[in-house]
């Protein structure tokens, strides 16, 4: 897969699906699978160094955005991502896990996002992304293990990315919940039988173990934290995935 920097990746426009188009930088569904490593298990003493150690590999960052309310752990906010932004080309893409998101839009737009996720329990997610459309943002739209497919449904034509959490979120290294894969095939349906440019995206649990089911059932890109930075050759181990998920893709064809 040849890497392209961010900088590479924007279009000017957003094209298709009424002038809304895909998400900048993210190839079409149905394209080689995609990593993302998570910086929530990261070391963020040193931050800088761990996305700079996948950087090669990766695909795409995530990060991941607790406010201690909508989940119960607290992480980090738009100064880490303004931070961040200088060291790495690699694309933005935040997991908003706020109360309100809303408020917080224009602050992420401006420390260098690429991409903000929202969550479709909150509610007013035409007028979130609307928000994000006219701030320049990808749009990612989000469900909770317990969220039926259907409540993110009218919204999969806006969006760029759909993210299925196969774990309930808060905190980095739970197991795998593969309940949420009808969800995912649900959605692969959805999207194919219209055409839709909308990516899915899968995030908890995600190793070698699980990664194979997850691209069988039809998921895009692949958010993993625990199995990136926790293991002993963090780069080696974002290839392992990619082949991994691969190798499915490949057999699906």
């Amino acid at each position: 897969m040849q890497k392209q920097s961010r900088g590479d990746c924007f279009r000017t426009n957003f094209g298709g699906r009424g002038g809304l188009g895909t998400i900048p930088g993210m190839a079409l569904p149905g394209t080689a699978p995609k990593i993302a490593p998570s910086i929530l298990s990261a070391d963020f003493a040193a931050l800088a160094a761990a996305v700079a150690t996948i950087a090669p590999g990766a695909d795409v960052l995530h990060v991941d955005v607790m406010d201690g309310h909508f989940v119960p752990n607290l992480t980090i906010g738009p100064p880490v991502v303004a931070s961040l932004r200088p060291h790495t080309d690699l694309f933005l893409d935040c997991h908003l896990m706020i109360d309100n998101p809303g408020d917080l839009l224009e602050a992420f737009a401006k420390a260098g996002a690429d991409s903000c996720t929202v969550h479709v329990e909150l509610g007013d997610t035409d007028a979130l992304i609307a928000e994000m459309r006219q701030l320049g943002l990808g749009v990612g739209i989000v469900v909770n293990p317990e969220t039926p497919f259907e409540a993110a449904e009218p919204y999969l034509a806006l969006a760029d990315i759909f993210l299925v959490m196969s774990v309930n979120p808060g905190w980095g290294g739970q197991p795998f919940i593969p309940e949420v894969l009808d969800k995912v095939r649900a959605a692969r349906r959805y999207i194919d039988a219209r055409g839709l440019d909308v990516e899915i995206e899968i995030d908890g649990g995600i190793n070698d173990a699980t990664i194979e089911q997850a691209a069988a059932a039809g998921v895009d890109i692949f958010v993993a934290g625990s199995a990136v930075f926790g293991a002993p050759d963090p780069l080696a181990a974002v290839r392992r995935l990619q082949q991994l998920a691969a190798a499915v893709a490949v057999e699906a064809r």
